[in-house]
């Protein structure tokens, strides 16, 4: 079974940053997508940003050019690095590992961001 942690959510201005971390344990597949999704009251969960193992990247076209995704293979961590952040970012991130080999998904359980002046 894998755990999925998040931390790095909290209040922040509009314009400001913010870095959110996971960190997977367990037994984690090492041909994965590692990714963040966020849930933003009365709204789907959408998909913001995806890693994979080989580094290939996917963004939301809402974040593009604010948020940037990353992950340490050898540790299990994915990062997001979230710049210049609007009120429209304010939501529960999700941390999201998508295991290729079983096809199996495992979500942490969130973490807010909140983007108010």
């Amino acid at each position: 079974q894998v755990q999925l942690v998040e931390s790095g959510g909290g209040l922040v201005q509009p314009g400001g940053s913010l870095r959110l971390s996971c960190a997977a344990s367990g037994r984690v597949f090492s041909a994965n997508a590692m990714g963040w999704y966020r849930q933003a009251p009365g709204k789907q969960r959408e998909l913001v940003a995806v890693i994979t193992t080989g580094g290939s990247t996917n963004y939301a076209d809402s974040v593009k050019g604010r948020f940037t995704i990353s992950r340490d293979n050898a540790k299990n961590t994915v990062s997001l690095q979230m710049n210049s952040l609007k009120s429209e970012d304010t939501a529960v991130y999700y941390c999201n590992v998508y295991e290729f080999k079983n096809g199996v998904n495992y979500w942490g359980k969130g973490t807010l961001v909140t983007v108010s002046s």
